[in-house]
């Protein structure tokens, strides 16, 4: 008679991340989820993202990559694009022409932006015009604290950074809505109509300059102040990035804090969990890289992007100065045998809309990282689709590695779906798989995750750089 045992083995089933780490583990997780916590307060934009990733990369021995003259195994470099792109490398042992094994996230959330020509008074109040990025529900973006991130230039040329709402006594921002009194037309529409793009303008001001002659006096005075404490005057607007993200710091979720709360885990939980494996690469066999890209969120479009020639052009400079030149038959078979995981986060099955997913087929907060053989929508449109082999490869690492891992698709086929930069590196002729943390409330000012997962995102990348896939 077949054992109940061997029957067990033979299925497949998902892990609780919690009862399968050690007291030690755990411990460890918590501290790094400490860590990323302070990540995502710092870094509310891709430029600050950047900034905090150089620091860090610094701090474990990474120099520019224009600072060497050739490489060597064991070398740790990085390269900027824009202020708004890193890739980060350490070099391997192996010829590089067998590949290098690459984790790529995406540095962009969704959020709102400023209008080149914001500012206008309006009834006795002064507002910025907004123009939404990403996916957004616009409804979530009322009645919530705001701040205010970005650049701009003085008449001088001199380029400001601005960063309002995250300080202590820091006034904050906010996008009003209709109080429910009034409401039934509002509370009548569906909810994609009931908050209009063009409604989502921003509170920034209500007390006019001490002249009752000036026109706009409230819109001049918001100007007056701006120009003490910037030098920046209304046009600066015109070529200015400032971006409108929620003011709220990240905090722990639960009775028991077992998940993080914050603005922009999609895909920042994914970014820093790479960089942090990254920095405990020591002596890879193949040269393991990180790559944080913007403008995934709108399509992966622009100079900054994944459809940018950025990773093209740091990839043929790293070959260059590894073996003393490249061309491109060189640059395609290194391209040919390399490895990608897309890390971007999932959709977790939330208890509140079971709906929306099939279960079997759903990742869980709690049971590990997500590996995503396919994303897109319906018919799996504007999706990679990772080959038997490369998923293969890849479960084997998991497991060799002790890395807790789900399998899963995101929620029910015809409900929707989304993309992530997989395709992208796909069309590169290289082995990619989307390999991410499932998310609660995904994409709103306010996403959650589990630190269990966090942990095995962590686990599964530096697992994955210290292969040779």
């Amino acid at each position: 008679m077949v054992s109940k045992e061997s029957l067990e083995a033979l299925k497949y089933s998902t892990k609780d991340v919690y009862s399968h780490i050690s007291a030690e583990k755990r411990r460890e997780m918590l501290d790094l989820c400490d860590e990323y916590m302070e990540f995502l307060d710092r870094g509310k934009t891709e430029r600050e993202c950047v900034n905090t990733a150089v620091e860090m990369a610094k701090n474990h021995g990474f120099v520019p990559f224009s600072e060497k003259g050739t490489l060597k195994a064991g070398d740790k470099v990085y390269f900027i694009n824009r202020k708004k792109n890193i890739m980060l490398a350490v070099i391997g042992s192996e010829d590089v022409e067998k590949g290098i094994n690459i984790v790529g996230a995406h540095i962009d959330s969704p959020r709102l932006d400023l209008k080149q020509n914001p500012l206008y008074e309006s009834n006795g109040q002064a507002l910025l015009k907004t123009h939404y990025y990403g996916g957004i529900k616009k409804y979530q973006w009322t009645a919530i604290p705001l701040s205010i991130h970005g650049v701009c230039y003085t008449k001088d040329g001199e380029q400001v950074e601005i960063c309002v709402g995250e300080k202590e006594g820091d006034p904050v921002f906010c996008i009003t809505d209709l109080l429910p009194h009034l409401s039934r037309e509002q509370m009548s529409k569906k909810l994609s109509e009931a908050i209009e793009g063009e409604s989502l303008n921003i509170l920034v001001g209500g007390m006019g300059v001490n002249d009752c002659e000036i026109d706009q006096s409230v819109k001049m005075n918001i100007l007056n102040i701006l120009n003490i404490s910037y030098g920046i005057t209304e046009d600066s607007f015109l070529s200015a990035e400032l971006e409108i993200v929620p003011s709220f710091k990240a905090k722990n979720v639960g009775f028991d804090m077992s998940f993080v709360g914050a603005y922009g885990q999609d895909d920042r939980v994914c970014a820093f969990t790479a960089l942090k494996s990254i920095f405990d690469v020591e002596s890879p066999a193949k040269t393991a890289v990180c790559l944080l890209v913007d403008k995934e969120e709108i399509g992966s479009e622009g100079n900054t992007g994944m459809m940018s020639k950025f990773f093209d052009m740091a990839v043929l400079e790293l070959v260059n100065k590894l073996d003393g030149g490249c061309d491109m038959i060189k640059y395609n078979r290194v391209i040919r045998n390399s490895a990608c995981m897309s890390s971007d986060v999932s959709a977790a099955l939330d208890p509140n809309y079971e709906g929306a997913f099939e279960k079997q087929n759903s990742a869980f907060a709690g049971k590990g990282i997500a590996i995503m053989k396919y994303t897109g929508a319906g018919g799996k449109s504007g999706s990679s689709d990772a080959s038997s082999e490369f998923m293969h490869d890849i479960l084997s690492v998991m497991d060799k590695n002790g890395v807790i891992w789900q399998s899963c698709e995101l929620g029910k086929v015809d409900k929707g779906g989304g993309g992530t930069i997989a395709k992208y590196v796909a069309n590169l002729n290289m082995n990619v798989v989307d390999c991410g943390v499932p998310v609660l409330s995904m994409h709103s000012p306010f996403e959650v995750t589990a630190k269990g997962d966090i942990y095995m995102a962590y686990k599964a990348y530096l697992a994955f750089y210290n292969d040779s896939i």
